[in-house]
């Protein structure tokens, strides 16, 4: 696994979270049974990197956003998944509010 990837090891984080196996996972994407677990083994080791589209899949069955599997940090996908369950309107109240508190 490359260190500078960020992606095995949010996959395999918001998996377990969801409490699904490799397996399950990979069919409810909608790989074949019969691979399904071997191949999302490869991409929790990093051996092979999913296409954005599996990623998207991957994203939506396990209710995080696409971009938490690109956060470097666990504040950061926490942070990401936060934001993302926030209205357009509260979205846009926290961008004010961290404006005013950074000084941008």
């Amino acid at each position: 696994m490359q260190k500078d990837n960020p992606i095995p090891a949010r996959l395999k984080d918001a998996r377990k979270k969801a409490n699904i196996t490799q397996k399950e996972l990979g069919v409810r994407i909608g790989m074949e049974e019969s691979s399904a677990s071997g191949r999302m083994n490869h991409y929790e080791k990093g051996r092979h990197i999913p296409d954005i589209s599996t990623l998207r899949r991957m994203a939506e069955e396990l209710d995080v956003p696409l971009h938490y599997f690109f956060c470097e940090d666990d504040v950061s996908a926490e942070l990401v998944c936060a934001v993302d369950k926030l209205s357009n309107d509260d979205k846009l109240d926290l961008i004010d509010a961290l404006k005013k508190k950074s000084n941008v």
